[in-house]
C-alpha cells in the first residue's frame, strides 16, 4: 500500500469514528408544531416556549435541537408533519394550539407529547384526567371556559342596554361548542347571542359586514387559533364598522377593539416549554398533571370608547391592566 493511500485510509477511518462519536452525542430533538404561521403573533409564543425550555435547563444549539413546524393556518398539513416527526423519532413533540394537539393524538404516536391548548384537554380527548393524564400526553391548558363568560359580563357592565350580542366563531374549531358557560351567562344576563361563522379571511370580513343585520349592539369573539392569529384584523374591522367588541390580546385593542380580556397566552407557552424540559430530563408525561394557566389580562382602548360614545364604568376601568389612549 502506498503511503498516500495509507494516509487516505487513516483519514477515512478517523472521519468515520468522529461521525459515530458525534451521532452518539446528538442532542435530543424537540418537534415544535403549531397550526399557525411564523409570520403571525405566534412567533413570539415560540420564543416564550424556548424561554421556558431554557428555564428547565435546555438551550437551543447547546444541549437540545428545536425544530419549528408551522401549518400556516392549514390544519390538513398537520398529519403529514406529525408523520414525519414520528418517522424520525424525535425525542418530544410539542403540539401547540388545539389543532396540533389533536393531530398528535390522532397519529397514535408513542413519543412523549407536551401540548398547549385553549380547550378542555379531557373533552378534547387528549387525556383522561387532569391530575393523572396517563399515557404519553401532558401539557398546559388556557382557562378559556371560565374566561369567555367573563368577557360577556364585562360587555354587559359597559353596555347594559345591549340585549343582542354577535358571537364570532370558527366553525371548524373542535373546541367551539365548549361554550355552555357562555350561553348560560348570556341567559342569566338577559342577552341573546347571535352566531357568526368565520374560518378564513373572506368569511371574517363578511361576518363583520353582517353584524348590522343581526341587530347586535356588540360583538364577542370565541377563543380559536385562527381568530387569535387575526386578532389585529378583528380589532381593525370592529373599528371600521363601529362595533363595540371584546376579544383577547393587546394586539386586538391596539388595532381598535374596545376591550380585551383573556388568559395571558404567553404564560401557557412558557409553561409548555418548562414541561418539555422536564420530559427531556426523564419525567413521564403520565405523571405530570395538566397545568391550567390562571393569569388573565384586561386592556381597554379609551380612544375607541370615545369614538363609540361609550363611558367605561369605574369598576371596570379600575380592574384594567392598561388603559390605552
Amino acid at each position: 500500500m502506498r503511503r498516500s493511500q495509507f494516509i487516505s485510509l487513516v483519514s477515512l477511518i478517523a472521519a468515520y469514528a468522529i461521525a459515530v462519536h458525534a451521532e452518539e452525542f446528538t442532542f435530543p430533538v424537540v418537534g415544535f408544531v403549531n397550526s399557525e404561521s411564523a409570520s403571525s403573533g405566534y412567533i413570539r409564543m415560540a420564543d416564550l416556549f424556548r424561554d421556558g425550555l431554557q428555564e428547565a435547563g435546555y438551550v437551543q444549539g447547546q444541549n437540545v435541537t428545536i425544530e419549528y413546524h408551522w401549518a400556516d393556518n392549514q390544519s390538513d398539513r398537520l398529519p403529514g408533519i406529525m408523520a414525519d416527526l414520528i418517522r424520525r423519532r424525535v425525542t418530544v413533540i410539542a403540539a401547540t394550539t388545539t389543532p396540533a394537539a389533536l393531530a398528535a393524538k390522532a397519529s397514535g404516536t408513542t413519543i412523549p407529547v407536551v401540548f398547549e391548548t385553549g380547550g378542555d384537554p379531557i373533552q378534547l380527548g387528549l387525556v383522561g384526567s387532569l391530575n393523572h393524564p396517563g399515557g404519553n400526553f401532558t401539557g398546559v391548558s388556557q382557562s378559556n371556559r371560565e374566561v369567555a363568560p367573563k368577557r360577556l359580563e364585562l360587555l354587559h357592565e359597559v353596555l347594559p342596554q345591549v340585549k343582542v350580542v354577535a358571537l364570532l366563531v370558527n366553525p371548524e374549531n373542535p373546541s367551539l361548542i365548549d361554550s355552555s358557560l357562555l350561553w348560560t351567562a348570556a341567559k342569566s344576563l338577559g342577552v341573546q347571542l347571535y352566531r357568526l361563522d368565520a374560518k378564513n379571511d373572506s368569511e371574517l370580513d363578511q361576518a363583520f359586514a353582517n353584524v348590522a343585520q343581526t341587530h347586535a349592539g356588540a360583538l364577542i369573539a370565541n377563543d380559536d387559533p385562527f381568530l387569535t392569529s387575526h386578532s389585529e384584523r378583528i380589532g381593525a374591522l370592529a373599528k371600521h364598522y363601529g362595533v363595540p367588541a371584546i376579544y383577547k390580546g393587546r394586539e386586538f385593542v391596539n388595532a381598535g377593539g374596545l376591550m380585551s380580556y383573556g388568559t395571558a397566552v404567553g404564560e401557557t407557552y412558557h409553561l409548555a416549554g418548562i414541561y418539555t424540559g422536564r420530559v427531556l430530563k426523564g419525567d413521564k408525561p403520565s405523571d405530570l398533571p395538566i397545568e391550567i394557566a390562571s393569569r388573565v389580562e384586561l386592556f381597554i382602548n379609551l380612544k375607541s370608547a370615545k369614538v363609540l360614545g361609550i363611558t367605561i364604568p369605574l369598576p371596570v376601568s379600575g380592574r384594567a391592566d392598561e388603559m390605552i389612549e
